[in-house]
């Protein structure tokens, strides 16, 4: 299956496996994508709210599926968080 260019760029960014587009790493990986540029456009339309409002669910979702990784995969987790620089540790 072939993926887009910025799906391939965004995963080898983070340091993972082109065709591993369903991991929980790479769930963080498009998620962080779509928050930094949904915050980028509410910081220039702030009446938008349900753009708003779908960051914030984004950021749920993100959240929970951090929080799967750090339970499973300690080790891939704190490597993540440093490749997508999400958390200060």
């Amino acid at each position: 299956m072939k993926y887009s260019k910025e799906t391939s760029s965004l995963l080898k960014d983070a340091g993972l496996d082109v065709k591993d587009v369903g991991s929980s790493e790479a769930q963080i990986a498009f998620l962080t994508d779509r928050i930094r540029s949904l915050t980028e456009h509410v910081k220039v339309h702030k009446k938008d709210v349900h753009s708003k409002h779908g960051l914030v669910k984004l950021v749920s979702q993100r959240k929970k599926l951090l929080k799967y990784l750090r339970k499973t995969k300690l080790d891939s987790y704190e490597n993540l968080i440093k490749k997508l620089s999400i958390r200060g540790m």
